[in-house]
Formats: structure tokens, sequence, C-alpha cells
């Protein structure tokens, strides 16, 4: 397929998802052409990685074997490393975050807990008819929340075995929720809440 056509990529995309329908969100994510493959322990994964190999022969798919990696501890996907103890921003993305000239990191909220607080002298430029106007207070903002995305955590995957608590925040301002595990030791996510 020629990727240089305008839908190649979504076309692909559909069918792959086609192709791993049966195994999406239970050991395979798939996007375009990456195929991660996740598994609880080493028996398993040997499993799901032949479950795999077999669904692309039997779909007359090839990998290149210089492009595949098998038997990672951690791998970098889509921005994140993804590992059994959880997932965090990329480093080699953090680097260039310190020399952003604009704020472009609201996908990275989840990983900063006060993410609205922080951003809100930025947030108002968002509002109809407001001038852009860079104040003091905005760079600080900006500059705060590019220190803790450089320091953000490890949010670690659900054991759904365990209980969980969810803490919520709410103000004029905005509602956010956290997802803990164990008290207010074990983080899973910060997330703002949409407004109905």
């Amino acid at each position: 397929m020629s990727f240089g056509l305008t839908n190649a990529p979504a076309y692909f995309m559909n069918l792959m998802n086609k192709v791993f329908m049966e195994y999406l969100d239970k050991f395979v994510v798939v996007f375009i052409d990456d195929i991660l493959i996740y598994s609880k322990t080493e028996e398993e994964h040997e499993e799901h990685l032949r479950l795999v190999l077999q669904k692309l022969r039997d779909h007359k798919l090839y990998a290149k074997l210089s492009k595949c990696e098998f038997w990672l501890d951690q791998v970098p996907f889509l921005g994140h490393i993804v590992s059994k103890g959880g997932i965090m921003v990329d480093p080699s993305k953090i680097g260039s975050v310190m020399d952003w000239k604009v704020p472009k990191f609201g996908i990275l909220r989840r990983f900063i807990e006060s993410f609205s607080g922080i951003a809100k002298p930025m947030t108002s430029l968002l509002e109809k008819g407001v001038p852009f106007n860079w104040t003091k207070e905005r760079q600080a903002a900006f500059d705060e929340l590019k220190k803790r995305l450089t320091t953000a955590p490890v949010l670690t995957l659900p054991d759904l075995t365990k209980s969980f608590t969810v803490y919520c925040d709410a103000s004029k301002e905005g509602l956010g929720c956290v997802l803990m595990r164990g008290g207010k030791g074990d983080c899973l996510c910060f997330t703002p809440a949409k407004k109905a």
C-alpha cells in the first residue's frame, strides 16, 4: 500500500483492528503498524506472541524482523514508556520540553497533579475576545508545568484485585479527580473532569 495516499493510514489502521479484533485490549494494542503485545507471565507472553504471529501469517501480513523487538521489560510506545511498573513520559520527549516556546502539553495533563490550577493563567487566553498577552504570571505558570512534567510520576497500572479510592476536588474554576490505590500512596491517574 502506498502511504503517500491521504486515506492509507486510516485504511491500514482499520485493517489492523479487524485482523486483531479478538485480541485487542486483552493482550494486544495496535496503532497503525505498531503492534504492542503485553502479558502477565513469560509463558503467557510466549503464547501471545505465537497467536499474533500466526494471525499475521493467516492474513498474509509481514513484519520486518529488523523492526521487531521481543521480550522487552519496557517499551517506548506513542510518546510513553510502558513497563510492568506502569506508564511514564518518555524521557527523550522530556528534554525538548524545556525548549518549548509556547505551551503545548495539555495532552500530558494526566501526569501533573493540579494541572488545571497551575495552567489557569494561560487557559484564560483561550476565552473569546481575550487578546494574547504573555505576562510574567503566565510565564511562571508555564515554567512550573515544565518543571513538574520533567519530574512527572510513573502512573501505575490498575490491579483489579485491589480496591481503589477516588479523590475529587471542585471549585468554581474546575473539577479534578485522582484515582489512588492504597490510600495516598500509589497514583493511577490525575484527570480533569469535564463539565456536563
